[in-house]
């Protein structure tokens, strides 16, 4: 890795990344026994990472026609996980309990709705309002 990054002769700070690299690799290369899980079994998280990239990222986002903002992107991306993951069920129920206590029970907060006590009001207030049962 140190012999690809000086023959292009790369600044000190274009280096920076692939010596962080390389030194991580040179201080934990005896945990790195990647022969052994393979012979184990074990899959590597880098081919696990690439599928995942290839399957949720790369086919959703080049979709033929598509146009992503990178804000689009990032809203798409985690629900197309929950997906393939199959927690959406559970996430969509936690989702529709969050709107339901964002939207819904502040109206009823004293077990009055809310709309009612903003009536009163203007009713008591303005003398222009038609009087409205409460």
């Amino acid at each position: 890795m140190g012999r690809s990054a000086t023959l292009p002769k790369l600044t000190p700070q274009e280096r920076k990344p692939v010596d962080t690299c390389a030194r991580f690799l040179l201080n934990n290369g005896k945990d790195l026994k990647y022969d052994d899980y393979l012979k184990a079994g074990f899959s590597i998280a880098t081919e696990e990472i690439e599928g995942a990239c290839r399957h949720l990222i790369k086919e959703r986002m080049d979709m033929t026609g598509a146009r992503w903002t990178m804000r689009g992107a990032e809203t798409v991306l985690p629900l197309g996980s929950l997906y393939i993951s199959g927690d959406w069920d559970e996430y969509w129920q936690f989702h529709l309990q969050q709107e339901h206590k964002r939207n819904h029970l502040a109206l009823y907060s004293s077990g009055i709705p809310l709309i009612k006590q903003v009536l009163k009001a203007l009713c008591s207030t303005s003398p222009l309002a038609l009087p409205i049962a409460v």
